[in-house]
């Protein structure tokens, strides 16, 4: 059985799990329709400050896609277009997500999950972490949307490395190529993220979001308009901004409510 989508929210922080632990929570064509539904719901919610992707049992983050499902599902031309825009509009919606994200790593994180990890905000991993996509032994290709947030993360070269050896990537040379932002003990990972998204989420929710649009904005050529470069003194207008400057003269937290 292919993993399913569990999404649970607590203290403002959502951790969307991929969970399937005995086939390293792999996921077929539905299991990537429902991460992009799962995705789609969070970005509408005002309420969040950060989100958690992981997988479950602690062996894997995920595998990717299930290739026992392959037969069924992706044999003809028509359930290969549907397949990997199934995929694609997954890695679209965890890109598009307003809210910053972070991808926590146990275990192994090859092909599809991979490119979930890649289109995550931040990763952090354990020290036996493994990354790869040994897809060139399948006799498959990404496509487009599978390359691009691992060639804008890691640039052509790590990329071509990876899909050219087919090695898997361990923690330390994913932390050096800048696979990954952090790297903790095993056994901590879990603990160490919640600590991490628990820092992300109590700053200003606005902030994160604008800070987010405007990385992604800088990835485009096309100059900047006039009504962009005016949008970076928007926060200057809100409550948050308010509270954030009375919170540092008062010498106590902020209370920032994205407003």
């Amino acid at each position: 059985m292919s993993a399913g989508v569990r999404v649970s929210v607590e203290d403002r922080v959502a951790t969307v799990r991929l969970d399937g632990p005995e086939r390293h929570n792999v996921l077929d064509v539905e299991g990537w329709t429902a991460l992009a539904e799962a995705f789609h719901a969070l970005a509408e919610r005002d309420d969040l400050g950060c989100v958690l992707v992981r997988g479950t049992g602690g062996r894997a983050f995920s595998a990717g896609s299930d290739i026992a499902a392959f037969a069924d599902q992706r044999d003809t031309p028509e359930q290969v277009r549907r397949y990997s825009a199934a995929i694609a509009a997954a890695l679209q919606a965890i890109q598009g997500c307003p809210h910053p994200t972070v991808a926590v790593v146990e275990g192994l994180c090859v092909g599809g999950g991979l490119e979930i990890a890649a289109s995550c905000d931040l990763r952090i991993c354990e020290e036996s972490s493994r990354f790869g996509a040994p897809i060139n032994r399948l006799g498959l290709t990404m496509s487009y949307d599978e390359l691009a947030p691992l060639v804008a993360l890691l640039g052509p070269a790590p990329v071509l490395e990876i899909l050219l050896t087919g090695d898997l990537v361990d923690a330390q040379r994913a932390l050096q190529v800048g696979l990954v932002n952090r790297v903790v003990a095993d056994g901590t990972v879990l603990e160490e993220a919640g600590a991490l998204a628990g820092r992300v989420a109590a700053g200003a929710p606005l902030v994160n979001r604008w800070h987010k649009r405007f990385i992604r904005r800088l990835r485009d050529p096309r100059p900047l308009t006039s009504e962009e470069e005016e949008e970076v003194h928007r926060a200057f207008e809100t409550g948050d901004y308010r509270e954030g400057r009375a919170a540092f003269l008062e010498k106590r937290p902020p209370r920032f409510e994205g407003r």
